[in-house]
């Protein structure tokens, strides 16, 4: 086989959640809305401006490692469904930026202003890429985020307690950094009151989707939030919530064993496509083998199977092609 190729023929965690393939969806142009507002591509999600408001448009393109590495099927419909189920789920622990939900690849949001750190909390030494905890570990560093860690630990040992590894927001192509809670302040990233209620925020929310989560029969390891602050100055967590994009969820019932018997977890989520591509020797650097069709196909099928035990029912796909729903679902949401 080829160097960086990879079979198609993967094994599937959920055979009986076969998905038909779709068409994949990786946007749509700022000519399809220009008599809307202008339009932003980030690396997964287009975002037109509607003035106080944004529509948040999740596509099927799928990052790691700081780098779009191509686009799996219903990626975009999982994502934004799963975030609004979340979202309606912890509104009584922070303000969420969701106004509505027009189409299941659209949500409308209000606008704020991110902060500029994405608030990463982890409950277990596990990680692969630049930024997690073990691949600093196993480098040899034993003072990371400001926090000191003991010798002897091994990859996927609980931690005592959830801790928070905040990063920087590298821009499109850059990697993000470490960064200390104690940095973040004194460096005027975030004023210290406001970091507080953060960092109180982060922890609530880890607890509560952990509990979820745990009810699902997954385990929450390790999350991606990020926070902003509305036109009144509070504090208003948006993107995305426990997503298998913004979290690493491991199969409950099989943890235990596996690890004791010197194995990995069952990923349930991105890490599926990371473990991949780091076996191919892509942490990052340089360019990216293709994302191969097989494992595009079973990460479409993880994140099926998330959405649907979390939720407690399936996904119900929307129609591809998706760019005609979608331009359709902002205009008319403008003209409200």
């Amino acid at each position: 086989m080829p160097p960086g190729e990879q079979p198609d023929e993967i094994e599937v965690v959920r055979p009986d959640l076969r998905l038909p393939l779709a068409q994949p969806f990786t946007g749509i142009e700022a000519a399809d809305v220009q008599d809307v507002g202008p339009v932003v591509r980030g690396k997964v999600r287009d975002v037109v401006d509607l003035g106080d408001r944004l529509a948040l448009i999740a596509t099927d393109r799928l990052s790691a490692f700081d780098r779009i590495l191509g686009t799996v099927p219903y990626r975009g419909q999982v994502l934004n469904q799963l975030s609004a189920w979340w979202f309606d789920r912890i509104a009584d622990l922070v303000p969420t930026h969701m106004v509505g939900v027009p189409d299941p690849n659209v949500m409308i949001a209000r606008k704020c202003r991110p902060l500029p750190v994405e608030v990463v909390v982890r409950s277990r030494l596990t990680g692969t890429t630049g930024t997690s905890l073990w691949t600093l570990y196993a480098a040899g560093a034993r003072h990371v985020y400001g926090m000191r860690f003991p010798d002897g630990l091994k990859k996927n040992d609980q931690l005592p307690r959830p801790i928070i590894t905040p990063t920087t927001k590298g821009a499109m192509g850059a990697h993000d950094r470490p960064i200390s809670e104690r940095d973040i302040v004194e460096s005027g990233l975030v004023e210290a009151r406001c970091w507080d209620e953060v960092r109180s925020i982060a922890l609530a929310l880890f607890e509560r989707g952990a509990r979820t989560a745990a009810e699902a029969g997954l385990v929450l390891v390790d999350t991606k939030y990020e926070f902003g602050l509305d036109p009144d100055g509070r504090v208003v967590i948006i993107d995305e919530v426990h997503t298998p994009d913004s979290s690493r969820f491991w199969r409950a019932a099989t943890v235990e064993e596996r690890l004791a018997a010197g194995g990995q977890p069952e990923n349930l989520d991105k890490e599926i496509v990371r473990l991949a591509f780091a076996a191919q020797g892509f942490v990052g650097e340089g360019d990216p083998p293709p994302l191969a069709t097989g494992l595009a196909i079973r990460t479409a099928e993880v994140y099926l199977e998330v959405f649907e035990v979390l939720t407690g029912h399936p996904l119900v796909p929307a129609c591809y092609p998706a760019t005609p729903r979608v331009v359709t679902a902002v205009r008319l949401h403008h003209r409200a």
